[in-house]
């Protein structure tokens, strides 16, 4: 799963690579935690790439009340064209996910160590992202959310979890907004190298911020 995560490289580098052109500033954020706002890349009515602020936690548009997104952080790859709360989004509204690292908690003994995993490279990506459009009863205001795609995971992330989000290198971001079903498929396929490293236990609380959060506890993994 994907459950928190960074994004702290400066929006108009990263969205530049996801083709947008003249984004609007966004905070660094080293421990973005589910139904906070996070930066992602869609397709605007004239076809053209923008960078908005979703919320993390898709709500369906037939929802009748916000507080399902709270359980609909993730969606899986294998199922989401099915399911209700997801389909009508599948087919729609895509959306990229800018971040540059995301963190697991890997079980050792009887303790749970997060670890951060970012690109080889070190550049910013995306996560495969759904987002949908809910109108809240007691405001004129719609609420915009988002979900990240999970899938089985690489054998590289396999030391660490069993699940990962559905990362989209800036070549394969034209098939996954246009909407191509073998989207998930190519971006899986095309995933950049990885690489991971594990951090202190401060990023458990979700009020804990700063760069420091993201630094080495301990001994890398490297994807080779």
């Amino acid at each position: 799963m994907c459950g928190r995560f960074a994004f702290y490289s400066p929006a108009e580098a990263a969205a530049s690579l996801f083709g947008v052109e003249d984004p609007p500033p966004v905070e660094p954020r080293y421990n973005i935690a589910p139904t906070q706002y996070i930066a992602a890349v869609r397709a605007a009515d004239d076809r053209r790439r923008e960078l908005v602020m979703l919320r993390w936690g898709l709500v369906p548009f037939w929802a009748k009340e916000a507080s399902i997104g709270n359980r609909m952080i993730n969606a899986r790859a294998e199922t989401v064209a099915e399911k209700p709360a997801y389909r009508a989004a599948w087919r729609h509204r895509r959306c990229l996910v800018l971040a540059d690292g995301f963190y697991e908690w890997h079980t050792a003994g009887d303790k749970k160590i997060p670890w951060f995993i970012s690109a080889a490279s070190g550049e910013p990506f995306a996560f495969a992202g759904l987002w949908e459009s809910w109108n809240d009863p007691a405001s004129d205001e719609p609420l915009r959310t988002a979900t990240i795609l999970t899938t089985a995971a690489s054998p590289f992330m396999e030391q660490l979890h069993h699940r990962m989000p559905v990362i989209v290198a800036p070549a394969q971001s034209a098939s996954w907004l246009d909407g191509d079903d073998d989207a998930v498929a190519g971006a899986i396929a095309a995933m950049p190298k990885m690489r991971a490293w594990p951090v202190s236990r401060t990023v458990n609380n979700a009020r804990n911020e700063g760069a420091g959060l993201i630094d080495a506890d301990g001994e890398a993994l490297s994807e080779a």
